[in-house]
């Protein structure tokens, strides 16, 4: 259950793709990252840092991964701040996860 995992928003919204005041139901993974872009007009794109290994020189190489998630109006968003996407069904070609929790400013 979401509620289990995030805590709640003080604002409201009239978003039907909104986590909690819509309809939209949140399952599968849940990542955090950093908002790399808000540019667009409910979608923001977050990147996440991880590490893969290359064996050819057995060091790991730091790499990075740019997800579109669905920014719901209740969360003020902008570049920077540190966010909890959760994955859901698909809400555009690109969009499959939402964001459901603003962990820090940037």
């Amino acid at each position: 259950m979401l509620s289990d995992r995030v805590k709640g928003v003080e604002k409201t919204c009239d978003d039907v793709n909104c986590p909690f005041h819509g309809s939209l139901s949140v399952r599968g993974r849940v990542f955090e990252g950093v908002v790399a872009s808000a540019k667009a007009r409910h979608t923001v794109i977050v990147e996440r840092g991880h590490f893969t290994y290359v064996p050819k020189y057995m060091r790991y190489m730091r790499r990075h991964s740019r997800i579109p998630a669905h920014a719901t109006p209740c969360l003020s968003l902008k570049e920077g701040d540190r966010v909890r996407i959760a994955e859901c069904r698909p809400i555009s070609k690109t969009v499959s996860f939402v964001v459901v929790e603003k962990v820090g400013g940037g």
